[in-house]
């Protein structure tokens, strides 16, 4: 009965929370971030440089809700009780604990999450980073729970899948003015899934090697599709997962020695600049569907 008053509790507050708002500054006004010191008994991962968006649409404008830097760092997130049931502390094991189910989802996919996305600078979305200056992305994390596919859905699955940890693109905004582009959205470069206990590697690559210019920054299926590489299983075990990303070039390793390298023409002419994403995507719209994923360790460098 404790638990069930929890989550009501919970949900109580959620209706009553007011959605975050973020303030974007200039490119050359970088502030810089302020060190954390970890709470004993939680996880030591540095949350100055995330923001995380829920499944959340807590003012209904058909957007998910998003937590600021600002908002979640030094142990700010605890504090947010709209972001309780979606990430939160299990301090039994040091780790934060991301929860998704189908609801809310970004303006260019039909699916939700409770997912941190990486700032560069804490207040601007819009500066990042390309392969040239690189980046690299460690985590040690978990699967949880996932729930099984439905048998009317057709899926060779057993079980949900789920992004535990991506590079996304995102048209810079020099290319913005150069082309004229009026929105800077940009598929995936890496998404790392997990997918019946299996860490499969998802990495775009150009249906035709000798497209150039303009048709680059397509995120049509037509000019960009994915190739893989199976990991092997990890099951519901924590792992250790490591993205380098450098020039023309990803190194993707799982568990220290099981390794693996993309690099192709494809990578070489990437257009975007990029940014790591990491924790809980579900790719699933069953109303029933929910996953939970643990982050034990998470750590970026550029």
């Amino acid at each position: 009965m404790k638990f069930i008053f929890k989550i009501i509790f919970v949900c109580i507050l959620v209706q009553n929370c007011g959605r975050a708002t973020e303030e974007i500054v200039s490119a050359t006004q970088v502030p810089i971030a302020t060190p954390e010191i970890p709470a004993t008994g939680f996880a030591n991962i540095n949350l100055a440089n995330w923001k995380v968006t829920t499944p959340l649409d807590m003012d209904n404008n058909g957007s998910p809700d998003e937590f600021s830097a600002a908002q979640i760092q030094n142990g700010g997130y605890r504090n947010i009780a709209a972001l309780q049931p979606f990430m939160y502390d299990d301090t039994s094991d040091k780790s934060i604990v991301f929860y998704a189910y189908p609801n809310i989802s970004t303006a260019n996919s039909d699916y939700s999450r409770s997912e941190l996305r990486e700032m560069i600078n804490p207040t601007n979305s819009k500066i990042n980073w390309t392969l040239n200056q690189g980046g690299t992305i460690e985590g040690n994390l978990k699967m949880v729970s996932i729930t099984p596919e439905n048998a009317s859905s057709g899926s060779s699955n057993t079980y949900h899948r789920a992004i535990v940890m991506q590079i996304h693109g995102i048209i810079s905004q020099s290319d913005m003015t150069t082309y004229g582009f009026t929105s800077n959205s940009a598929p995936p470069l890496l998404k790392i899934f997990w997918i019946d206990g299996k860490i499969i590697a998802y990495k775009k690559t150009l249906v035709n090697s000798n497209t150039t210019g303009i048709d680059l920054y397509s995120s049509s299926s037509s000019i960009w599709t994915d190739i893989s590489y199976d990991f092997g299983t990890v099951g519901y075990n924590p792992f250790d997962l490591k993205i380098v990303a450098s020039a023309g070039k990803l190194i993707v390793t799982v568990n220290g020695t099981n390794s693996h390298t993309f690099q192709d023409t494809s990578l070489a002419k990437w257009p975007f600049e990029n940014y790591f994403k990491a924790g809980n995507y579900l790719i699933t719209t069953e109303p029933t569907a929910k996953a939970t994923v643990k982050y034990f360790k998470l750590n970026v460098t550029h």
